[in-house]
Order: structure tokens, then C-alpha cells, then sequence
């Protein structure tokens, strides 16, 4: 039953984005679609490695209205490695607030995986809603929470020592935009029971698992064309690592 569930929700997704997209074919000026493509020498999110080798990760949305819809994936060069690909809904409100839905899912390259496994217990996806502030001019401090909603997160461990639901593991950051460099910290909000045999998704406990700093600097390519450089230094305090990671942006 939850799986139709899951494929009503793609239908409905994609019938208001054309619906939205003819209402807007009309309009001058308009750049609906947009694609990237980062290359990584790290792929190190919220404080955690995923791969230990570069990362490829190419991305493309569509937008109307205050809508955006779009994918997003994370492929290491070494194998195998740690594969990603994400599909996502958002809504802005007047530039400051944004909400968003995202579908996390993790192909498994050494099996033969079924993306559309939603089972409760067997899935590979894991649902997230999330909220953020995107700061403003005055004040360049963006604040940003999400948190696990189903499929593969944590999982808890009942009384008897069987396991149980989700733990519906939570991430918040804030980020502050100097004018040079923008500075980040992150927090685990969950606290699991590892007296249980419950770990986190995103660390063992309470606390902070993602710091650091990032740099942009415009690389000159041509005089028309310049490459956009970011280096980080990440710590992730809880877990004692650290990462200097560098990527450019097309």
C-alpha cells in the first residue's frame, strides 16, 4: 500500500509541474531550467565521508512560481564506492523561508537494487522535510533543520531487544556569510540509547558533528568565463575527524 502511496505522490509532483511550466511558457526573460555539475575531492556532508575518494555530482531542477523541483546525485570514483541520487520538492516564501521534501536513496552497485523498494524495513530511500531560513542582507545568517521521516534511517531497539521504528534522526546548521568566507557549525539533535544497541545516523549522541569554514574564489578561465573554486575545512568534533576539501563548480 505504501508503495502506490509513494507513486501517487511522484504522479501529483509531476502534474503540477506542467501545469505550472505551461503557465509560464508565455513569460520573457525566464531560465526555469538550471544544471550544475560539482566535482569534489571529498564528498563530505553534514560532518560525514561518503567514499573516501572524489565526487562527481551532477544536478538539474526546474523552477516556477516558488516552486522547485529537481535531482541531484553524488558518484565516487573508486569501486565500489558510495553512490547517490536524490530527488527533491521545494517551496520559497518570499526569498527567506524555504521547505522542502527530499528523497535520499543509496543504490547498492554490488546487488542487483530495486529503486522502487519502499518497504518499511527492506527501502534504501530515506524521506526528509526540512526548513530553512536563507538569511537576508542585513543579516547574512541562514539557519536550516531536517529531519528523517521514513525508509533507512537509525533504526530503534524496543525492550525486548528486537528492533523497532525510525529514530527520525535531526540535523540543524547555521551558517554565517562574512565577506570573505562563510563559517558553518551543525548539530546532532538526536540522542540514541546505545546501552540499547542504538547508533545514530548522524552521530552516537547529542551534539556537534559538522564545523568549518568555506572560501569561494572566481578562477579565471577566459575573459568571458571564470571557475568557481571552494575549499573547506570540516571537522566533525564528535567523530575526531577533519577534511580539507576542494571542488569546482561548472
Amino acid at each position: 500500500m505504501k508503495k502506490w502511496y509513494y507513486y501517487c505522490l511522484y504522479c501529483i509532483l509531476l502534474i503540477v509541474s506542467i501545469s505550472s511550466s505551461l503557465a509560464q511558457v508565455n513569460e520573457e526573460n525566464k531560465k526555469p531550467f538550471e544544471i550544475s555539475c560539482d566535482v569534489m575531492s571529498r564528498y563530505v556532508w553534514r560532518g560525514t565521508d561518503f567514499g573516501a575518494s572524489p565526487s562527481i555530482q551532477p544536478g538539474v531542477s526546474y523552477s516556477f512560481n516558488n516552486f522547485k523541483i529537481g535531482a541531484w546525485g553524488a558518484y565516487t570514483t573508486n569501486s565500489p564506492g558510495v553512490q547517490e541520487v536524490d530527488l527533491f520538492v521545494s517551496y520559497t516564501i518570499k526569498e527567506i523561508i524555504t521547505v522542502s521534501i527530499t528523497d535520499y536513496y543509496f543504490p547498492d552497485e554490488l546487488s542487483d537494487y530495486k529503486y522502487f523498494d519502499y518497504g518499511d524495513t527492506s527501502t534504501r530511500h530515506i524521506f526528509e522535510g526540512s526548513i530553512a531560513f536563507n538569511g537576508t542582507e542585513k543579516l547574512p545568517l541562514s539557519a536550516f533543520i531536517a529531519t528523517n521521516l521514513y525508509g533507512a534511517d537509525a533504526r530503534k531497539i524496543n525492550p525486548d531487544g528486537s528492533t523497532g521504528g525510525i529514530q527520525y534522526s535531526t540535523y540543524a546548521e547555521l551558517t554565517y556569510s562574512f565577506r570573505y568566507f562563510d563559517t558553518f557549525i551543525g548539530f546532532n539533535l538526536t540522542s540514541p540509547d546505545v546501552d540499547k544497541g542504538e547508533s545514530g545516523y548522524y552521530g552516537n549522541k547529542f551534539g556537534v558533528v559538522n564545523l568549518g569554514i568555506s572560501v569561494v574564489k572566481e578562477v579565471p578561465i577566459t575573459s568571458k568565463f571564470n571557475l568557481p573554486l571552494e575549499v573547506l575545512l570540516i571537522t566533525n568534533p564528535q567523530a575526531e575527524k577533519i577534511y580539507l576539501v576542494a571542488g569546482i563548480s561548472f
